[in-house]
């Protein structure tokens, strides 16, 4: 990206997120991510939006993109798409507050380097996070329930263990 399109990406940002973040609200949503990225010549506005009591619909989208379209169009002024979508099952955990929005829910975790248990590489529940202390996780294996406080400096990746209740 150049350094016109990376100043230009802020920008909308920073026109966009308050007024997206304010519509989400509104509809009783969550909002995990706003993200303009450049791809193949267009332009992509990308919302990601999440619900604690209940799975996102394409009706929540729908409605949502219906809502926005108008005011975004206004303070956009290049041409791009708009998509909204929930944050997907199983999705990479990318910012601090995602730790915060899925807590409780099954995470893969791979760290940079082992831990004295020889771990490197697990499944977890999320039970908190703090910028002083990290994330603390309660091991989900068949010989080990440890609870765990992770500083983010040894976190490789953190993804959405999909959990699916028939």
């Amino acid at each position: 990206m150049t350094r016109k399109e990376n100043v230009r990406r802020k920008e909308v940002l920073d026109k966009a997120t308050p007024v997206v973040e304010s519509f989400v609200q509104q509809a009783g949503l969550v909002l995990v991510e706003v993200d303009f990225i450049k791809e193949s010549d267009h332009w992509f506005l990308r919302i990601f939006i999440y619900s604690p009591e209940r799975p996102i619909t394409h009706k929540d989208c729908e409605d949502l993109t219906n809502s926005l379209d108008d005011y975004l169009d206004k303070l956009i002024d290049i041409p791009y798409y708009l998509e909204v979508s929930s944050p997907g099952a199983d999705r990479k955990l990318k910012a601090s507050k995602e730790y915060i929005i899925f807590r409780g829910k099954k995470v893969e975790i791979k760290l940079k380097k082992e831990l004295e248990s020889g771990m490197k590489h697990f499944v977890a529940r999320l039970l908190d996070y703090s910028e002083n202390s990290g994330l603390e996780v309660q091991v989900l294996s068949d010989d080990n329930n440890d609870i765990l406080v992770l500083d983010k400096s040894i976190i490789s990746s953190v993804k959405l263990k999909p959990e699916f209740n028939f």
